[in-house]
């Protein structure tokens, strides 16, 4: 079961991460200029490292 959804009424249909309003393109963009997983999780608590990685992966899978 995936925690990435899509929802029109969420960020106009972007993937987020289910029960959030955290965009899967903002976890990549934060990830890529060097922040680290678990300064993610301090700013935005409601994340884990699980559900962070889940967005990585399935974005790897996906390019």
């Amino acid at each position: 079961m995936t925690n990435i959804i899509r929802d029109p009424k969420i960020l106009g249909g972007k993937p987020i991460i289910k029960g959030t309003r955290i965009s899967v393109d903002f976890i990549l963009e934060q990830l890529a200029i060097g922040i680290s997983v678990e300064d993610i999780i301090e700013g935005y608590p409601q994340l884990s490292r699980p559900l962070i990685q889940e967005t990585s992966s399935n974005s790897k899978k996906h390019r």
